[in-house]
């Protein structure tokens, strides 16, 4: 009797015009390594929050999610862990995955109740494999998900930055993740040549921890080298003018705390080999574009997206290296998330 109560509400709903707009959600999610995006159709973005989800060891409970939970990493005790479910942009931990996902969903306004049909577009990086793919479908639809449709990260960029990818004309995008860099050259709303690299603002903050541990002897954590690379960051020689920075951490030598000063120039060493790493896979995709979309290219220029593009001088950089114009994108950090938004239009 319950189910049958439950089906004809549906169908009275539907037919009324209700449902989906009261009884069911739409949403997209940019599921990063760094940082999660949720955006509602009609709201726009309404979550954004660190991937970080604190768990008790003993009970396997849910301590905190996000910002919360961030401001726990390298601050526990024995039985409660800190973790990042999320490693270069695909699942590193499935069940701590499902757990924070849940929680965003709800907290985005998804309700489990058969009357409700939450549908939801999910960005990947354009290198993952179709098991990593079935990971993360399988993970939003246990969260509570009722439809899921996965899309590749430079489309929705591409989508989210404003570039009109609908026509014959090629466009280039560069998303600088936390776990990834994706570039691609897209036409007639597809992907014509990509490149996915495993590097990205994690790479660029273990690079910044290895150069203070080998040049200053100085131990610390990721969330300062996250604020070095912030505050001083630079991917080109020059630096920024006259930028420098307090760092507090560990002496490997004496075992007690010490404050070192790093520059701009530093932190441009210490980054050195991670951006080249994307410098080469912006110049490989462009050899492999064909000569039509090469010039569309030119006369359009490069867009970069992704938080890890905010790092001073980068879109300088690739300018200088290829010679083609580069430029960033209005809202880099949400370009994913409101290109899902465009998808579920269309979902």
């Amino acid at each position: 009797m319950m189910l049958y109560l439950e089906l004809n509400l549906d169908k009275l709903l539907i037919t009324k015009g209700v449902f989906p707009g009261m009884f069911g959600i739409d949403l997209g999610i940019d599921l990063g390594t760094a940082s999660v995006l949720v955006y509602a159709k009609g709201k726009g973005i309404v979550l954004h929050e660190p991937s970080v989800i604190a768990i008790d060891r003993n009970s396997s409970k849910r301590i905190a999610v996000g910002e919360e939970a961030r401001l726990m990493i390298g601050r526990t005790p024995g039985n409660i862990v800190a973790v990042r479910p999320m490693r270069d942009g695909v699942i590193a931990d499935y069940q701590t995955t499902e757990l924070m996902l849940k929680y965003f969903l709800e907290k985005a306004g998804a309700k489990r109740l058969p009357f409700f049909r939450t549908r939801v577009v999910v960005c990947i990086p354009s290198g993952v494999t179709e098991v990593e793919q079935r990971a993360v479908k399988q993970a939003a639809y246990q969260a509570g998900a009722k439809d899921v449709k996965v899309v590749e990260e430079p489309y929705a960029a591409a989508l989210g930055a404003g570039l009109d990818i609908s026509g014959p004309t090629g466009s280039m995008v560069v998303d600088i993740g936390g776990g990834t860099t994706d570039i691609a050259v897209l036409s007639l709303n597809g992907i014509v040549a990509k490149r996915s690299l495993r590097v990205g603002g994690d790479k660029f903050d273990e690079a910044i921890s290895r150069y203070i541990r080998r040049e200053h002897n100085l131990m610390i954590g990721e969330r300062t080298a996250e604020e070095i690379k912030i505050a001083v960051g630079a991917a080109i020689p020059e630096g920024r003018p006259s930028a420098d920075i307090d760092v507090r951490g560990r002496d490997l030598i004496t075992g007690l705390p010490k404050t070192v000063k790093v520059n701009s120039q530093e932190c441009y060493v210490a980054l050195e080999e991670s951006v080249e790493a994307i410098v080469a896979g912006v110049k490989e995709v462009l050899e492999r574009t064909p000569p039509e979309l090469s010039s569309d290219i030119l006369d359009k220029g490069i867009i970069m997206t992704g938080g890890g593009s905010l790092i001073y001088g980068f879109d300088t950089r690739i300018s200088r290296e290829t010679g083609l114009p580069v430029s960033l994108a209005e809202d880099p950090i949400s370009c994913v998330a409101l290109g899902t938004g465009k998808v579920l239009n269309g979902f």
